[in-house]
């Protein structure tokens, strides 16, 4: 999955310092869970920490944890978001768990990522007592379908955005359903696990306004970012109730009254420290280069569209606004042959790319998230697609 014509899901490649310094975190072999086992990494998760929320453009006081990938920032943050609306509400779920607690209310959307149900499985408030809010033909949230769900329903609340569809790439509109959640006092929380850096292009910007107003944000760093697996962030705008959430303490454990001790922030205990490739990432691109890696993916993503919908036996189904580009053949049976087509894709060995079931219908998604990918890279992949219709 290195190489530059693998668009399979939404996987990154890894920056070479990345991976140097990822080769340095297993040669170090340090546990990063407590200040007293690893100084080091609980410096550097710091100054990465506040380098990702400069860039994300969420405030400096936002509490920060590393973690394996989007799926344990997802449930961070809720368990996060289930700590803090149930405190408001007069329970402590740490201490007395969910017997008897008042009711939450969890409100996603009708295309909310799956691992934002798998956390709230994990976490006991149910996969699927959620209540699930229309999505216009792209996949964003609708607000207006929003504020008509938060009428119905009183108590603690948390609802959850999407940054990024993992097909079409749209984005549910953040800033408006900012502002419905802060005047009912609900929790939201946003997943992004890659739509979140759009914040660094400036042309893409504007598709994650408002998320500072958010209350919490998940992200992968092993996907845009383009750092070794395995590697998550998430931010909370609530640091003693991120912290609560995640901690219980041991008189065996020695940890710091002045110092970060990182495992306060995240699930695990023991820890590897992740944040060490996140660093040298940075540290080598910056705020530019991340911003141009961005920017020439979401590009190449709509040169490759635009070569696509040159060839009439096919059909974009998307808005190519960011990274992802769904195709699909155009025939009598439009399912067979867009399979086919995918298989003979993957066998012919030009490029790889997976499969998936938009709106019922299938197609082939491709997500452009390499650093290494470049136009001729896209000109070989669409002919190989061509070749194979």
């Amino acid at each position: 999955t290195q190489g530059p014509r693998f668009f399979g899901f939404v996987v990154g490649g890894s920056l070479p310092a990345a991976t140097a310094a990822d080769w340095l975190v297993s040669a170090w072999d340090q546990n990063a869970g407590l200040y007293v086992l690893s100084p080091l990494v609980s410096v550097v998760e710091e100054a990465a920490a506040g380098w990702l929320k400069e860039l994300a453009g969420l405030p400096a006081g936002w509490s920060t944890g590393f973690v394996t990938g989007c799926q344990a920032a997802n449930f961070t943050a809720l368990a996060t978001a289930r700590h803090h609306v149930l405190a408001q509400a007069g329970w402590d779920v740490e201490a007395r768990g969910l017997f008897g607690a008042p009711e939450p209310h969890v409100v996603c959307s009708d295309e909310s990522h799956y691992t934002i149900f798998n956390a709230l499985k994990l976490l006991g408030l149910g996969a699927e007592r959620v209540t699930r809010v229309a999505a216009d033909g792209q996949g964003r949230m609708r607000a207006d379908a929003l504020a008509s769900v938060l009428d119905a329903i009183d108590g603690p609340t948390i609802v959850c955005a999407q940054a990024g569809n993992v097909n079409t790439g749209a984005f549910d509109p953040i800033d408006d359903i900012a502002s419905l959640t802060s005047v009912r006092g609900a929790w939201l929380h946003v997943d992004g696990a890659f739509g979140l850096w759009a914040a660094v292009s400036p042309a893409r910007a504007h598709l994650v306004r408002g998320v500072a107003r958010a209350d919490s944000v998940a992200t992968d760093a092993h996907k845009w970012l383009n750092v070794p697996y395995d590697s998550g962030v998430v931010c909370t705008a609530h640091p003693s109730a991120h912290r609560r959430a995640m901690t219980l303490g041991a008189a065996y454990i020695v940890e710091s009254d002045k110092e970060r001790d990182p495992h306060e922030f995240v699930p695990e205990e023991s820890r590897r420290g992740r944040a060490v490739p996140i660093y040298a990432a940075l540290r080598t691109m910056g705020r530019r280069g991340f911003g141009e890696l961005v920017e020439r993916c979401c590009v190449l993503a709509s040169r490759l569209a635009d070569r696509l919908r040159a060839d009439a036996r096919l059909e974009v189904l998307n808005e190519v606004v960011l990274n992802q580009v769904l195709v699909r053949v155009r025939s009598a049976d439009a399912d067979a042959a867009t399979r086919a087509m995918i298989e003979r894709l993957q066998q012919e060995g030009t490029c790889w790319a997976s499969g998936t079931t938009w709106h019922g219908m299938a197609a082939l998604r491709l997500s452009v998230s390499n650093h290494s990918t470049r136009e001729e890279d896209i000109d070989r992949t669409a002919n190989a697609i061509d070749r194979c219709v």
